[in-house]
């Protein structure tokens, strides 16, 4: 029961809470959590997505479009939702986990770099508490479109309006730099400070700032790299 408790603390005391979480190594019951949240927002969202208008942007425009008939139209929109399922589903299940092992081999990468030796387990528990806020994203995500009649790509991107890439007005180059402020992310972030600090002995202020900078080349990598390279 002590277990399961443990994540709750975090959010009613981060610091403290994550810090006790890393030095019993708990990162079970965060990493269940995170992988259920993220499995029901996928599983929510497939359910409530409209397709349509995915397919119909995605057929071709030439002369062959006539040979489209409203049949084949209507079977690549249930395919699509069948594969929105399936990717979501898989998305908490077996990405997130990954996700939080991938992260702790980043953590004892830089313990090791700074010559901060740590065990791995403590720093498996500082990335899968660190996601937790992400897992409260995607609970609040699963609600919010539970509520929803039917949900088109525009509004599934805006129903949970927690970075300042929402605001009006914005150029798309600035949108995606402007994806990184984001609320429950730069959570994580303190968190993951906070995770690493207590992990390795590092003083909080300077583990901060290196999960910062680490913050800042992940959003520079994939909020504003890679999609100005699909772009072109």
């Amino acid at each position: 029961m002590t277990s399961l408790a443990q994540p709750a603390r975090v959010f009613v005391d981060p610091i403290g809470g994550t810090r006790a979480a890393v030095e019993a190594r708990r990162w079970l019951w965060p990493l269940l959590i995170l992988a259920f949240c993220v499995a029901i927002s996928g599983t929510v969202f497939a359910l409530r997505w409209d397709a349509t208008g995915s397919v119909v942007s995605a057929l071709p425009t030439d002369s062959t479009a006539s040979s489209v008939s409203e049949s084949d139209i209507a079977e690549q929109i249930q395919t699509a939702s069948r594969k929105a399922l399936v990717g979501g589903i898989a998305n908490g299940l077996i990405v997130m986990p990954l996700m939080v092992l991938v992260l702790a081999c980043v953590l004892w990468v830089a313990a090791w770099l700074f010559n901060k030796p740590a065990a791995f387990g403590q720093l498996m528990a500082a990335a899968a508490v660190a996601l937790l806020p992400i897992a409260l994203y995607h609970l609040i995500y699963a609600v919010c479109a539970g509520y929803q009649h039917s949900l088109t790509d525009l509004r599934a991107q805006t129903l949970v309006p927690s970075s300042l890439a929402m605001l009006d007005g914005l150029s798309p180059k600035m949108q995606r730099v402007l994806k990184g402020v984001d609320f429950f992310n730069l959570w994580s972030v303190g968190l993951l400070g906070v995770g690493f600090s207590t992990a390795t002995g590092m003083r909080l202020g300077r583990a901060l700032a290196l999960i910062g900078v680490m913050y800042l080349m992940y959003a520079g990598v994939f909020f504003i790299g890679l999609p100005a390279g699909g772009a072109k």
